[in-house]
């Protein structure tokens, strides 16, 4: 009989994926709680919450009940000229736990396309305002956005697809830095786009709340919106609902995705102020914001999204995934503390890091060699991490067990001793 490997293997174009060099895929046949079930039978400890989007765990009741509720009842229906109670009531529940002045929903697909929706309001906001000049974003120094067009321009990963991008400006994660580029660009800054406190792809880069509403105030001056890129933060990973509250800071544009359905559905949102949604309010249907989706607020995701929410504020998610957190970060420092080859240890929330020194002849950064190692290290004993480059972190979901908790940390530490 063919495996689903081999099935896989003559058809599927992976994501992410160097199919002339990866191994083969995890055959995964089933999913519960924290557990991946493969079709060997082996059981692995979804660590990193499948991509970062799994926020209580797999196959959760609520989740599915509200599910197979809504599909029986509305399964879909288009979003432009129609409405219904999932997205309607979805929106209130967003407005009513964002930080504040946030009181416009965009729905849309995933985070790439939330952030997209995001520049593409900001920038149409000027032009509607008579300063079309104001065309180039400042974001973060490996900063990552998603893979649309837009939301690749303002982030390093895409070198080949510059000729076709729009300019951005990319500096280091730290006001100062935002500042002197919206000072030099001066009636050419569109905006500012970050990551607040956790730079995920970039290899979970962590920077202050200081930071962050020192970014707020350098737009405040400049006079520019800030976009916040919450799509891995938001929902508790940072042990806040949303990290930018830990700041103290509301964004202008507040872009989710990821665990909004907790990783249920694909759907995203983009989150604005009254002022964004009042700038495209004329007597002419030119100046429209045209964006939109098929499957934009699909009622079945919506209807996940509410249950999803309300888990997450009744179970208090955010603490729960600051402890996992913090138990993860504390037997790692007993396990590897300063040891050679150990870069640094840090952890915001639930969100653990731990960078290590590539081998002799290896690079660091996301493409490091290393990577892969500590992938199939991590498999072979039991744990889903997936490392970005010589960075190994956990995220897991907030239904994973004091017992798995410690078997992640203890794989993480024998990971960093057999790396060489």
């Amino acid at each position: 009989m063919t495996s689903l490997v081999e099935r896989d293997a003559r058809h599927l174009w992976h994501p992410y994926t160097q199919h002339a060099l990866e191994d083969p895929p995890l055959a995964v046949v089933g999913a519960k709680g924290s557990e991946l079930e493969l079709a060997d039978g082996r059981v692995l400890i979804d660590a990193i919450s499948s991509w970062w989007a799994c926020l209580h765990g797999h196959g959760v009741e609520p989740l599915v009940r509200a599910m197979e509720s809504q599909a029986r009842t509305l399964d879909h229906v288009l979003f432009a000229g129609a409405t219904h109670e999932p997205a309607v009531r979805l929106a209130e529940r967003l407005v009513e736990v964002a930080p504040p002045g946030l009181s416009r929903v965009f729905y849309s697909d995933d985070g790439s396309t939330a952030v997209e929706v995001a520049l593409k309001m900001a920038y149409q906001a000027w032009v509607h305002a008579g300063e079309p000049e104001r065309r180039v974003f400042v974001a973060l120094e490996g900063g990552y956005h998603g893979d649309t067009f837009g939301a690749m321009a303002v982030e390093p990963f895409f070198a080949a697809f510059a000729p076709l991008l729009f300019e951005a400006r990319r500096v280091a994660p730290a006001a100062d830095a935002v500042a002197g580029a919206l000072d030099e660009l001066g009636g050419r800054a569109a905006g500012v786009v970050v990551e607040p406190l956790v730079q995920g792809a970039a290899g979970m880069r962590m920077h202050s709340e200081r930071e962050l509403a020192g970014m707020r105030a350098a737009c405040d001056r400049a006079g520019v919106p800030l976009i916040a890129d919450e799509v891995m933060t938001g929902f508790g990973r940072t042990g806040a609902l949303f990290a930018c509250t830990r700041a103290g800071v509301a964004p202008d544009l507040l872009c989710l995705g990821k665990g909004l359905t907790g990783g249920m559905l694909p759907l995203a949102a983009t989150l604005a102020t009254e002022r964004v949604y009042e700038a495209f309010l004329f007597e002419d249907r030119a100046k429209t914001f045209f964006h939109g989706h098929t499957f934009t607020a699909n009622p079945i995701g919506c209807a996940v999204g509410i249950a999803s929410l309300d888990l997450a504020l009744a179970g208090d998610v955010p603490a729960r995934l600051d402890a996992i957190g913090a138990r993860i970060e504390a037997h790692l420092r007993d396990a590897v503390g300063d040891a050679p080859g150990v870069r640094d240890l840090r952890r915001t929330g639930g969100i653990v890091a731990l960078e290590l020194e590539p081998p002799a002849g290896d690079a660091a950064g996301y493409l490091a060699r290393l990577g892969p190692r500590l992938r199939a290290f991590a498999v072979a004993n039991g744990v889903l991490l997936r490392p970005l480059g010589n960075v190994l972190y956990a995220l897991p979901p907030a239904c994973t067990t004091a017992e798995q908790v410690d078997r992640i940390a203890s794989v993480m530490a024998a990971a960093t001793r057999s790396k060489d």
